[in-house]
């Protein structure tokens, strides 16, 4: 993958993203990304390989860019319903194309493959500082896993919006927290430590 002018990369992730939400993966097309952002299909192909990663960009880096970070609370059970409060956030104003990319996950495996692979290079990292936060203030947070902390997180948050439906709201924050994180959180901590 070659570097692009980040200006001209984010014109790109921003028609991708349009796009995606206006007629989905499957009618969308590599020439209408490089119209809406002005730029040319060599340009796009220059540092993605083709569709199916230039939406995986989108999926993974432009989710996380434009999604709150969690704040300090002063808690780990208040940082881990923040970090529950920001999901929601982001699947609420991102509502339409998520449930468009669920269904196009499931039938379109080629794309499904370039999600899979790309996913251990996500950004976690305000997942991570929650948990040092929380073990710098001596609460239950070491040995915690962070991917698998942010991917239980997200489950709460999509299975309730795919499956329940929303709203989601704080009753919904508060019981994923108490009900879910932390406990999960608290678990890996008093877990034994295995001996080499």
């Amino acid at each position: 993958m070659a570097p692009l002018d980040p200006v001209r990369e984010r014109a790109i992730l921003d028609a991708t993203l349009e796009l995606l939400s206006e007629m989905g993966y499957d009618r969308m097309s590599v020439d209408q990304i490089a119209k809406r952002a002005r730029a040319s299909k060599a340009t796009i192909y220059r540092r993605w390989a083709g569709k199916p990663e230039l939406v995986v960009d989108v999926i993974c880096n432009r989710f996380d860019m434009d999604a709150p970070r969690p704040r300090d609370t002063g808690s780990l059970r208040g940082d881990l319903a923040e970090l529950v409060r920001c999901l929601c956030e982001t699947a609420e104003r991102k509502h339409t194309l998520i449930m468009g990319l669920s269904s196009t996950l499931v039938s379109n495996q080629e794309l499904a493959r370039a999600l899979r692979a790309h996913l251990p290079s996500r950004d976690l990292s305000g997942v991570e500082a929650l948990l040092v936060r929380g073990e710098n203030r001596g609460e239950p947070a070491r040995r915690a896993d962070t991917a698998r902390l942010a991917a239980v997180a997200e489950a709460l948050v999509w299975h309730r919006l795919i499956f329940v439906g929303p709203p989601l709201d704080d009753a919904f924050v508060v019981e994923a927290a108490d009900d879910v994180l932390f406990p999960l959180v608290r678990a890996w901590a008093e877990r034994p430590v295995e001996q080499s």
